[in-house]
Parts: C-alpha cells; structure tokens; sequence
C-alpha cells in the first residue's frame, strides 16, 4: 500500500462520525416516565413535557443541525406497556451537500411499541443539492399497540433557488405486527431519476409526505371520515388502508402545507385511534 492509498484510508476512516440516541418509556400509574436515555455523539433530548398530564412529550435534538458526509445516526425508541409517548423535533432536518471523501450520510430510526401509544412527529427533512442521505425507519408493533408517523420530505430549497439537481437519497420504511411486515416501502432517487418528472411519478413536484396510523379497530369507518372531511377542503392529499394501517399521502410544493394537511388528519383520526383530543406540541408554534 502505497503513502497515498494510506492516507485515503485514514480519512475515509476518520470520516465516519456516529451519534447514538436511545429513549424508554414506561407508566408509572400515573403518567408516562422517560425513564431511560443513553446517548453517545451529538443527539439530546430536552427534558420531558406534560402538557396532557399523562403523555409525555419530548423534543429530540441533533445540535449539529443536519447531516455532513460521514454521519450515522441511530435512533431507537422503546415504549413499555401503557405508556404514551409523542416525539417530535424542534427545526427542520437537513441533509447536507456530501464530499467526494466522506461518503453518505445515514439516519437509523428503530421504534418497538409494546402495548403502548407512540407518536413519531420529526419536522420535515430537506435534502440539499448534492446530498447523499440514507434514511431507514423501522417500527416494531406489539400486543394492543397505536402508532402514528409523519415523515415529510423535501427535494432541494426552491424558495432559494437552489434545486436539487445532484446526488442521490434512499428512504426505507418498515412496519412490523408481532414481528410480521405490515407495511414495507423504499424509494431511491438521484437528481436525474425520471420519477421526478414523470405524472405517474412527482410530476415536477418536490415535496413528499406521507403519514402512517395503526391501531384503529374500525379502520373503514376512520378512512371514510377522513376521506369526508377532504372532500370538503382544498388538499393535495390521498388516503389508502390495508392491513390495519392507514397511510395519507402528500405530493406538492410546500413543506408547511404538507404539515399542515398531515396535521389536520392526524387531528382528525387521533381521538378515534388514542381517545383523547389532539394537542400539538408548543414547539410548532414557533
């Protein structure tokens, strides 16, 4: 190995940067406690908030502000037997343009529920021209479960003039039912993918959002409620059902307007799936 191939080896090497996050949750007859969190590189929690007394909120925290070539960030959530938890983050995610050494940048999301209520809510995430992002959520579902996810996903910063028109990003997602796929989706695209112009496809547009709920037991009902109250508004939303879970999708040009419309349904199905009134987290507000 010659002086050259040794130092690419070593930058290759040092370019690898983890950060790990994990979160538990339990009740303890009272209210859900985060009772375990351990955490290694550049990923926090800020304490825990109650604004519904029994369901604990919490806001993850990844200080860096997005990912830079080198990054692997692991993520997992445990939630114990009647606990509810509502996880959501303070700003959007960004995924940053990546070097020529650092390679991919890489986000690992793992949720186990057991017999619990989990609510991933992360604002959305931007992929900048030139990123190379590998996103993989994977949710395990147990017992008397509830679930819901909000993923939205944005291609390049068209307000800014500033397309994404290289690189690549591969999202994965994962539902599993006492450990049986129920829901598995991947979608890999680079800058010159036909996808992102065909009409079968994006049709030009470059803002996605999709969120997924398990959990209701007259899912039929809930979908057709849903579908009701869009007819009845203007939305770029569909709404699909099968085996259990729920999945509304968004396909447009704005991220706040596909949080918006992915709110709005989340408040609508949240009473039927958890029993209680939606409550936003205050950190939207901002």
């Amino acid at each position: 190995m010659n002086l050259m191939s040794k130092f690419d080896l070593i930058s290759q090497t040092e370019r690898h940067w983890p950060a790990f996050l994990s979160l538990g949750f339990d009740f303890d007859g009272e209210k859900t406690r985060m009772h375990q969190m351990a955490f290694q590189g550049p990923l926090r929690v800020q304490r825990p908030f109650y604004p519904e007394q029994e369901v604990c909120h919490v806001y993850l925290l990844h200080p860096p502000g997005g990912l830079v070539s080198g990054d692997d960030l692991s993520i997992q959530v445990e939630c114990a037997q009647d606990s509810h938890a509502l996880i959501t983050t303070p700003s959007a995610g960004k995924i940053y343009r990546a070097d020529s050494q650092g390679g991919a940048q890489r986000q690992q999301v793992h949720i186990d529920v057991h017999s619990a209520r989990c609510e991933w809510m992360p604002m959305e995430t931007i992929v900048f021209d030139g990123a190379h992002g590998k996103l993989s959520t994977r949710v395990n579902l147990y017992g008397e479960a509830k679930f819901v996810g909000i993923d939205v996903f944005c291609l390049g910063r068209p307000k800014s003039h500033l397309p994404f028109v290289s690189g690549s990003v591969e999202q994965r997602l994962a539902v599993y039912l006492e450990d049986k796929p129920i829901l598995l989706e991947r979608q890999f695209l680079s800058a010159d993918d036909p996808l992102l112009t065909a009409m079968s496809g994006f049709n030009h547009h470059l803002v996605s959002g999709t969120l997924v709920v398990f959990g209701i037991e007259d899912a039929d009902s809930a979908v057709t409620a849903l579908r009701h109250s869009l007819d009845s508004k203007q939305t770029t939303l569909s709404v699909t059902h099968r085996l259990g879970v729920i999945v509304v999708r968004y396909l447009g040009d704005c991220s706040e307007q596909a949080q918006q419309q992915l709110r709005g349904c989340w408040q609508l199905l949240r009473p039927i799936l958890m029993g209680i009134e939606p409550c936003p987290p205050r950190i939207w507000n901002t």
